[in-house]
């Protein structure tokens, strides 16, 4: 072999030699790469529910890394709620027991399943018609039933869910989680308003009442035909519902203030959900119970009116003084 192939020879080597060097530092490394950061898509896919520990009721199904972040900040915005309630409450002095009805404990309006273990305050105007339905369900009545059935929703849970004692409330809170959904007071009064004065069922007990306000606050023309209009508007209602207040007589349980209806001040709540973040808030209360299998959030009459949509529209037909006389019969515990 002459000295010129051997010379060429030497060179092709050190040439594949180099070759195999470079593969081995830089393309193996990036296979090695790809095939770590692609192998989740390549795992069985995993459910997205939440992994939780309550109290009372688990699931034992791996969580979603994006699901239980977002569980952790309802969680947090939820406990900074009940926080702020406490806080209030202790400003203002409603944690005090008393004699009046905001220093006493109201148990009148709670369920208690003891199935369960789940408390409620029923709080009129605010998803209460959702919540009363989800009762139903955990009080063993068939979606069926209630879908036909004429029979009132709350006079059906009542069968179910006896009124409770100040003292059997207390044991039941114990082991119970326990909630109440709430609505900023002027809205809430809104739509109690819309439902049950404005679009008063004929005959009702609430259409009479319309009647009776008409009756009252409404100035007869020379022709006495002003008493004619069937519906009182939201200023006439207001007159209404300010001498109710300032005659001392009890407010229709739809625009009694939350503070006397349900005297928050007065239990250790677990979770205080709103109006505002009602999808949210009902998925974390659902999963903290355990309960995602037998219920599901819902907000039966959230399209009925669309309240905070008009909520410009009413109050600006009241005056100053009435809008300010309203926030001092609602101006406990802004939740």
């Amino acid at each position: 072999m002459t000295s010129k192939r051997k010379k060429h020879l030497t060179s092709w080597k050190v040439v594949r030699r180099c070759v195999v060097f470079f593969t081995t530092i830089c393309v193996i490394p990036v296979l090695l790469f790809l095939m770590v950061t692609t192998d989740q898509y390549m795992r069985p896919i995993r459910s997205n529910r939440f992994f939780l520990k309550p109290q009372l009721g688990y699931t034992d199904k791996v969580p979603n890394a994006k699901m239980s972040k977002n569980m952790t900040a309802i969680g947090n915005r939820l406990e900074k709620r009940k926080q702020f309630l406490k806080r209030a409450c202790k400003n203002l002095g409603l944690n005090l027991l008393g004699n009046d009805s905001l220093h006493k404990p109201n148990p009148w309006e709670f369920l208690v399943n003891t199935k369960y273990h789940l408390i409620w305050c029923n709080i009129f105007k605010a998803a209460s018609s959702s919540w009363m339905y989800n009762f139903n369900i955990l009080a063993g009545y068939s979606p069926d039933f209630l879908k036909k059935t004429k029979q009132v929703a709350l006079n059906l849970a009542r069968q179910k869910y006896p009124r409770q004692t100040t003292e059997s409330l207390r044991k039941a809170f114990n082991n119970s989680l326990s909630f109440l959904i709430v609505r900023h007071p002027l809205e809430r009064l809104l739509s109690g308003y819309r439902d049950k004065i404005e679009h008063a069922l004929p005959h009702s007990l609430h259409k009479k009442l319309g009647n009776q306000i008409i009756m009252k606050y409404r100035p007869l023309t020379a022709t006495g035909k002003s008493r004619r209009t069937k519906v009182p508007t939201f200023e006439e209602f207001v007159l209404y519902l300010l001498d109710c207040v300032k005659n001392g007589e009890t407010l229709d349980m739809h625009w009694t203030p939350v503070a006397e209806f349900c005297t928050p001040c007065m239990f250790d709540f677990d979770i205080i959900a709103h109006t505002e973040t009602l999808q949210e808030d009902q998925e974390y209360l659902i999963l903290k119970a355990g309960l995602q299998d037998i219920i599901k959030p819902e907000w039966k009459n959230s399209a009925k009116g669309m309240t905070s949509q008009q909520v410009d529209k009413y109050y600006s037909q009241l005056t100053r003084a009435q809008i300010l006389q309203l926030y001092h019969i609602y101006r406990l515990v802004l939740l």
